[in-house]
Order: C-alpha cells, then sequence, then structure tokens
C-alpha cells in the first residue's frame, strides 16, 4: 500500500461511498462521535471522507476535518454548505502520517476506519500523539484482524486484493498493544466490539495529561 494508491481507491469509491459503506458503518459512526462528545471542544477528524459523521457533532464543538482524497473532500464539503454545518471550522486535504497541525492542537483526534487504510498505521498513531493535548483521547473505529487460525489465513490471503480497494484485512491487535506499550503516555479506555460480524471495534485512547512516574 502506498499514499497514491490509497488516494486513488477513496477516489473512486467516492461517488457511491455513502450508500455502500454509510449504512453498514452508521454504529460505529455514531459511537465515535458520542465517544469524542465526552470530551469535546476541538475535534480532528482524520479521514473524513464524505462528512458523513459532520452533522452529527454537537454545535458547541468545532471540527476540523482532513482526507487524502480529493474526490471524498469534495462530498464532504458540499455536505458542509448544503447542511450549513457552523461547527465545522475547516475541511480539507491532508496526510495522516504528516499532519501539518501544531503539537497539542485538539482536544479529540477521531479515525473512523481509517488506520487499516493507511501505508504506515504506526506512524500516524504517533501523529495522532503529537496533535492531541495531554488529557485528550484519540478515538478509532477500526477493523481488527484474526491472531490466527483459518481466519487469518484468509484474511492475509485477501489482502492483495483489499489493498488495491483501500484497505488492508491483516491488522491484528498486537500492533495497537506494541503501539500502546512504546507510549507510556497513553492509556487505553476502552476497547468495544461494534457490527457488522464483530470485526470491527471502538478503541478509545487517552493521553495523560501527566507521566505516570508522576
Amino acid at each position: 500500500m502506498d499514499t497514491a494508491g490509497v488516494a486513488g481507491a477513496y477516489g473512486r469509491w467516492a461517488p457511491v461511498y455513502d450508500k455502500v459503506f454509510g449504512p453498514v458503518f452508521r454504529q460505529g459512526r455514531q459511537a465515535a462521535v458520542q465517544a469524542a462528545e465526552r470530551i469535546g471542544g476541538r475535534i480532528l477528524e482524520v479521514g473524513v471522507g464524505t462528512g458523513l459523521s459532520l452533522p452529527n457533532y454537537g454545535k458547541d464543538n468545532r471540527i476540523v476535518g482532513i482526507d487524502i482524497s480529493e474526490p471524498m473532500l469534495a462530498r464532504a464539503k458540499e455536505r458542509v454548505r448544503r447542511d450549513k454545518l457552523s461547527h465545522v471550522e475547516w475541511i480539507g486535504h491532508g496526510d495522516a502520517e504528516q499532519l501539518d497541525f501544531a503539537d497539542a492542537s485538539f482536544d479529540v483526534v477521531v479515525a473512523q476506519y481509517v488506520v487499516t487504510a493507511i501505508p504506515n498505521p504506526e506512524r500516524a498513531l504517533n501523529e495522532f500523539i503529537r496533535v492531541l493535548r495531554p488529557g485528550g483521547e484519540i478515538i478509532l473505529t477500526t477493523r481488527i484482524g484474526a491472531e490466527g487460525g483459518l481466519r487469518s489465513r484468509i484474511e492475509g490471503a485477501l489482502m492483495p486484493v483489499t489493498s488495491r480497494l483501500g484497505w488492508r484485512t491483516e491488522f491484528s491487535w498486537a500492533r495497537y498493544e506494541s503501539w500502546l506499550a512504546a507510549s507510556p503516555s497513553l492509556k487505553l479506555i476502552e476497547k468495544r466490539a461494534l457490527p457488522p460480524l464483530g470485526h470491527f471495534y471502538l478503541v478509545r485512547v487517552a493521553r495523560l495529561a501527566t507521566s505516570p512516574a508522576n
């Protein structure tokens, strides 16, 4: 997977994305927004796509959305204009692996069904930490692959196909565990299965306001 390939794949998905994935991931989107609302404030949505979640955020928040795909962004911007979403501060092009924001710029970072579509996921996750203020939360909805067995073998076999479609099937929880273990400022708050099929999860990670040693 590479950035240009992912951008191209989602550019092709853009005209039908809402109809194909909107209903499938509706409960996950709702769960992510509800989790973000618990913190509130300035919220970064990475991989904002067509902006399906934007109308659901409370008007007291300020929402910034980025995406790698210009066709997806065009639809998100049209949604903001059409629905008069005044709480949306800015929507624009951005790479999750190189966020163009200052350190500690956001109270919440939301990434819905995005991590497994990023060429270098851990690099992006570290960027989420960087732009998040201490005391804030990273909210992920994410597919988690099997650790072994038949499902794991099937996911591995599907990787050449799903990579061309814009995401990876092979992404185990062990990768998240390693990332968390390498970042002592983080604490896993919640990991909850989501539909469909229990292959997707809501993951909430807090950036601690003080070092654990303190």
